[in-house]
């Protein structure tokens, strides 16, 4: 008779077996193919900068861990991802030191001083890249086009005659429509300069598409942000030139750090909208955001800014489309006026 009987707990009373290191685990899995052209594209120092990175961010966690005392419950892999995204929006031919400050920077002051993983107010490596903008524009702007076996493993100083311009760079600097512009075959698969991790759209959708096969992301804000930053495009050529511009459009898309944000740093569970429409909102404040930046700013980049701008409206999203509770008005009264 005893197994006939029903046992009561505490909730949860339906547990899934989804931790946080399994999803971490995937996004590392996501990223790798990227990381892996990265290595092919630009030489064995992008492996370097990679593994400099990666190891930065969990030195820096350790360090974090034994100076403040503070008991690690599980390990959750989050340091790697953040290393992983940090090291992909460097150049190859970035000083070694410079990634070793920009993991400390992420996880130290970033991440654990607001309270560890789920505290953070903006995404980490999007933050320290944009700090390490700020402090060392040179090295952190200076693209390698493609490494040669001679420097593979020197600085930037032994790169300099590889260095050239972004696609973006290139298209934001065209004089005329009939400029030498990338061709968008090369910029889909990663024939261009740029950071390591952010050239090859091709492998960056294999990796989004494995997560959204595994449901760790969901499809929400990436594409509401391509989506609305398309739109802001088009509509800005429109006023300039009297004729849409679908060309320039896609290269846009294809050129510097929009996927890679949209599908891979937009999407943090713990710096983006819980809600539905939230996630909505926040995708299309990005697609704006960054297309202000592109287009009317001085730099022809603006993910990374975006991104970590729109993090701080994420309070606000949240705040304005949290759901009424069922029976409620979103006032706080009844359906009924009761």
């Amino acid at each position: 008779m005893s197994e006939q009987l029903y046992h009561v707990s505490s909730s949860p009373h339906i547990r899934s077996k989804v931790t946080t290191a399994s999803i971490m685990r995937d996004v590392i899995l996501a990223l790798v193919p990227s990381c892996l052209f990265g290595v092919y594209w630009f030489g064995l120092r992008a492996l370097t900068v990679l593994a400099v990175s990666v190891i930065s961010c969990q030195a820096a966690e350790l360090l974090y861990f034994h100076i403040s005392g503070k008991k690690r419950v599980r390990y959750e892999c989050s340091a790697i991802v953040t290393g992983l995204l940090l090291g992909m929006n460097f150049p190859s031919t970035i000083p070694l030191w410079i990634p070793v400050v920009g993991g400390f920077f992420a996880i130290i002051v970033v991440k654990e001083l607001f309270g560890g993983l789920g505290n953070n107010f903006m995404n980490p490596a999007l933050a320290a890249r944009c700090f390490l903008l700020i402090c060392f524009a040179g090295p952190m702007t200076s693209f390698s086009i493609k490494a040669s076996s001679s420097n593979i493993w020197m600085g930037a100083a032994a790169a300099d005659g590889l260095s050239g311009a972004t696609p973006l760079a290139m298209i934001k600097n065209a004089g005329s429509p009939t400029d030498t512009l990338p061709r968008l075959f090369d910029m889909f698969f990663g024939f261009t300069g740029g950071v390591i991790g952010e050239t090859s759209i091709l492998f960056l959708l294999l990796g989004a598409l494995y997560l959204v096969i595994r449901k760790v992301i969901s499809l929400k804000i990436p594409l509401t942000y391509i989506f609305s930053f398309s739109v802001f495009v088009l509509i800005a050529n429109l006023i300039k030139t009297g004729t849409p511009d679908f060309t320039g459009i896609a290269r846009q898309l294809c050129g510097g750090g929009l996927v890679l944000g949209a599908f891979f740093m937009a999407t943090d569970y713990v710096t983006c909208p819980i809600t539905p429409f939230g996630k909505i909102l926040f995708g299309i404040c990005l697609g704006i955001v960054t297309a202000v930046f592109r287009l009317f700013g001085n730099n022809a980049e603006g993910v990374s800014y975006a991104i970590i701008f729109c993090n701080m409206l994420v309070p606000l999203l949240e705040k304005i489309t949290i759901p009424a509770a069922f029976g409620l008005s979103k006032k706080g009264g009844c359906v009924n006026g009761k």
